[in-house]
């Protein structure tokens, strides 16, 4: 892999990695450039994102890109990968091969006739399905002039589920009288929150409980402001049955790492949920893998880089979180402030930095030139900066003396952010120093991404973890 193909493949992966959560505009526009720029660094991309990945709108345009390749192993891939995701994202797949791609190939549409008719053929899973998704299963029967078989067809088009349906069990869950019956019905057939609340007109304590019972921890996640809402919260037992999803939902290798997070933010939770959520945020973290490097985090507090501060604390949170080797952490205007945290929590880094507010000029070398005084010597830095630097010492001239004197060449990650410049980057590659550049567009479903990327020896070995994924084959045609 010479310099420039490595060089293109970064900054792929690097603008994948970063592209903002739900701006689906901009994730088919990275991924139309990765496949027309190299199409087989993207089938091997494809696999490994579904397997490390997090946002749910890369994967749908993974799969359809490889649905609809020209190549036949891409095809094949494809093909299995949709096998793997619930109806609303085939649904979603289908949806952007038609308009966005204005293209169904035949073999796309043999993968979701296999999808519908393995399900068919399992009414266990056919009914799971159709409960979670009916609207999306719907859709791809329509949409697709696939013609269901006779249950099908009675449980989504006539409504009128056969007994014994989890369709028909829901029609009993509508009519029953007695919240015992409900909360038999809810746990014998383990009827989705999301699904029941839509049939039940009361959610006493009784049927909570039963609901809560059947929820995977990401569900309880997900639904934790609805639960509130609906008086969970409220109620001893119920929500000791909530503390044990959460406690559950650190362990569980099925839960998006900055869910919790984001739960814990847009909710008025008490201290002890909000604490629970933050444990499940930094055990999904550790889960990621773990830093094996001496690493430096410089965070700009200039005029203006208050934004910088509250993503260094994210940051300071993850990393501490997965390190097993020492992390510096430096807030900088023209001097530098060493910050330290008593723990590894995010509240421990939100005391550590309550202090350190915006303001100053930006002298972006200051931090590394009393790290070079200490003798402080890591293997890489993260720099948090809209990369304006206006006073002395300067990132670069500082970089080439702390390299010169520890003979050691760190790599730079620079974490862009605001209104940005390319100054320090530009000043680094002439010097051929080793840097990496991400734009947060204050999106933290990102920052989980970033993990794969620290936790490598180099680049180089992403890259080439990436190329040694195997495509899935598709082994009965």
């Amino acid at each position: 892999m010479n310099t420039t193909e490595r060089d293109l493949r970064l900054e792929m992966l690097n603008s994948l990695l970063t592209t903002p959560h739900r701006k689906l505009e901009q994730v088919a526009e990275i991924h139309q450039l990765i496949v027309e720029l190299d199409p087989i660094f993207y089938g091997h991309l494809a696999v490994w994102y579904q397997r490390h990945g997090d946002v749910r709108d890369h994967k749908e345009v993974f799969v359809a890109h490889l649905l609809t390749s020209n190549l036949t192993e891409h095809r094949d891939a494809g093909f299995m990968m949709l096998q793997e995701f619930p109806p609303y994202q085939v649904a979603r797949v289908v949806d952007f091969m038609k308009q966005q791609q204005n293209k169904m190939p035949r073999s796309a549409r043999t993968a979701v006739r296999r999808y519908l008719k393995t399900r068919e053929s399992n009414p266990a899973l056919f009914d799971r399905a159709a409960l979670r998704g009916r609207k999306a299963m719907k859709h791809l029967y329509a949409s697709l002039h696939i013609k269901p078989n006779e249950r099908a067809n009675a449980i989504l088009f006539r409504d009128t589920p056969p007994e014994g349906s989890l369709a028909n069990v829901l029609k009993q869950l509508a009519k029953a009288k007695s919240t015992a019956e409900q909360a038999r019905l809810i746990v014998e057939f383990k009827i989705p929150y999301t699904i029941a609340i839509g049939a039940i007109k009361q959610l006493t304590p009784v049927v909570l409980v039963a609901l809560i019972n059947s929820m995977t921890p990401q569900e309880v996640i997900n639904n934790l402001k609805s639960l509130q809402a609906r008086g969970a919260m409220d109620h001893p037992e119920v929500k000791k049955l909530i503390d044990s999803k959460l406690e559950e939902a650190s362990k569980s290798g099925r839960v998006a790492a900055f869910k919790a997070q984001i739960a814990a933010d847009t909710a008025d939770f008490d201290a002890d949920t909000v604490a629970r959520l933050e444990k499940v945020t930094n055990e999904q973290v550790k889960r990621r893998g773990t830093i094996a490097r001496p690493t430096a985090l410089l965070i700009d507090k200039s005029g203006s880089m208050d934004n910088a501060i509250a993503l260094g604390k994210q940051l300071a949170a993850l990393i501490s979180g997965i390190t097993q080797a020492e992390l510096f952490v430096y807030a900088f205007d023209t001097i530098p402030y060493p910050v330290t945290a008593k723990g590894k929590e995010l509240t421990d880094w939100e005391r550590a930095f309550q202090h350190i507010n915006a303001g100053g000029g930006t002298s972006i070398g200051c931090a590394l030139e009393a790290m070079r005084k200490k003798k402080q010597v890591v293997d890489q830095i993260i720099l948090v900066t809209d990369e304006g630097e206006n006073a002395t010492p300067y990132f670069s001239e500082a970089y080439k003396t702390y390299c010169r004197e520890f003979a050691v060449m760190p790599n730079v990650v620079i974490v862009r952010l605001g209104t940005y410049y390319n100054w320090v980057e530009t000043q680094l590659k002439q010097q051929q120093a080793p840097v990496e550049t991400f734009t947060f567009a204050g999106d933290y479903y990102s920052l989980p991404n970033l993990v794969p990327l620290l936790t490598r020896p180099s680049r180089l070995d992403l890259l080439m973890e990436i190329l040694d994924m195997p495509l899935p084959v598709r082994e009965d045609k």
